[in-house]
């Protein structure tokens, strides 16, 4: 296992390609989803990813990262898109996908703050605290969302077709 700035490279380097990979899937649901309310939540939280990801390049730039990440961030885009294609049944299903991808990047960015925090490292805390909350918020919206997507889903009510929605209360037996 690598350790030392070679270590940290290659984190960085894998923070660049995951993260990459969940905006190009952000940036694809925006143009792609049936739901409104899933193209919002991509439009309002695209702005901060785009700037994570700058920020992760930056220092990626600074750290002499991998030159194999441009053509690995090629790819990830290309299977981002084909899983789009699969999943294009349904925007509920790639919401959940979308919340998986920020979960992982949250984690990636909580571990940079809390070193970054006790190796006095302040680009890699900054960086992870940025990250850290801006995943946070968008997982909390993203979750609100998914919930009552599940629930239309459940009650038969399709939140696309225009049909009234009902209440995420109601007609919810958790004994069936």
């Amino acid at each position: 296992m690598d350790t030392g700035n070679t270590f940290l490279k290659s984190q960085i380097d894998n923070a660049v390609v995951q993260h990459e990979t969940f905006l190009k899937a952000l940036e694809a649901h925006e143009v792609e989803a049936d739901d409104p309310r899933f193209t919002n939540l991509c439009a309002r939280h695209l702005p901060h990813m785009r700037n994570h990801q700058r920020m992760l390049a930056e220092y990626q730039s600074q750290l002499g990262g991998s030159s194999i990440v441009k053509s690995v961030i090629g790819s990830a885009a290309n299977i981002v898109r084909d899983l789009a294609d699969a999943a294009h049944e349904s925007d509920y299903l790639r919401l959940v996908g979308d919340i998986v991808m920020s979960d992982q990047a949250e984690d990636a960015f909580k571990t940079f703050r809390e070193a970054g925090k006790m190796m006095g490292n302040r680009t890699l805390q900054e960086i992870g605290d940025i990250g850290e909350r801006h995943h946070d918020a968008y997982a909390k919206e993203a979750n609100r969302l998914v919930q009552h997507m599940f629930v239309e889903r459940v009650q038969g009510v399709d939140g696309v077709d225009g049909l009234v929605r009902k209440s995420a209360f109601t007609d919810l037996d958790a004994t069936i």
